[in-house]
């Protein structure tokens, strides 16, 4: 759990604390716990980083409360495992805040959108690891909180990033970007943010979902290749992403591939971007 994210957390809950004491419920005072509830996707199709993830929340709670919890209170922290489902997610989110929790981690696009209308009926501080532009409409979602820059901005910037290479490398025509992502919400989510960029800046776009539960993505690299991508950015989670690149490298892919637009890839060889 990074510290931006550990920072964050604290924030959350002190904000979470102030809001329910305009509101007049929740928690109530004194050195009471504070309940916050949690999903996790430990066993669903984004468990390989969901595990870690909420190892990583767990343990900062248990650091927080070592160190005297917030303002003297401890925080409760009351989880489960939704397995990427959207239904147990809205089943967990009501439950929890039957029993009194004053703000809620989520996880998932899908489920996180779903449920942003009874979250701001309830008015429960919600922060999730999903970063859906949709998320940032203060009017539609005024109670989610984004940790990071939104899917759509970073591939956005991604996009941005592979022009301007392209026009520095002397690259003829129109660079080609085909956005590979994961096949879910969370995957589409940055889909036609990047087009729209893309094809306004005079660049040549396509866009194809990894199925999961495969063991290759020898297919859609070949899909990629009648294409004709020279950049490749990967929307999706470590498992399915290293497979793809092992494949690339296998079958002599040689685009630019750029994962969850923190690294690039000239080949298949990992840089740090300069």
């Amino acid at each position: 759990m990074s510290r931006k994210v550990k920072s964050l957390f604290f924030v959350f809950v002190i904000a979470s604390l102030v809001l329910t004491a305009c509101g007049g419920g929740g928690s109530g005072g004194g050195d009471e716990p504070i309940k916050v509830g949690a999903i996790f996707d430990l066993t669903g199709a984004t468990g390989d980083v969901g595990t870690p993830y909420s190892e990583g929340v767990k343990g900062y709670v248990d650091w927080l409360n070592s160190n005297g919890g917030v303002e003297g209170r401890p925080i409760e922290l009351i989880s489960a495992d939704y397995a990427y489902k959207v239904d147990v997610a809205e089943q967990l989110y009501t439950q929890y805040v039957s029993e009194g929790v004053v703000a809620f981690m989520g996880w998932g696009t899908g489920d996180t959108e779903a449920m942003r209308t009874k979250i701001a009926e309830d008015k429960i501080p919600f922060m999730s690891a999903s970063y859906s532009a949709a998320l940032l409409d203060m009017s539609a979602a005024p109670y989610n909180f984004l940790i990071g820059t939104s899917y759509s901005d970073q591939a956005i910037i991604a996009v941005r990033w592979a022009i301007e290479d392209h026009a520095a490398m002397g690259g003829e025509g129109a660079p080609k970007i085909a956005l590979i992502h994961h096949d879910s919400p969370f995957g589409t989510s940055p889909v036609e943010d990047a087009k729209a960029f893309a094809e306004a800046n005079g660049a040549e776009f396509t866009s194809l979902a990894m199925p999961g539960g495969v063991t290759d993505y020898v297919a859609e690299l070949a899909q990629m290749q009648t294409f004709g991508a020279n950049y490749v950015i990967v929307h999706t989670v470590s498992s399915p992403a290293s497979v793809l690149l092992k494949d690339a490298q296998s079958q002599g892919f040689e685009a630019q591939f750029s994962h969850h637009l923190l690294h690039r890839y000239p080949g298949t060889k990992m840089q740090m971007p300069t």
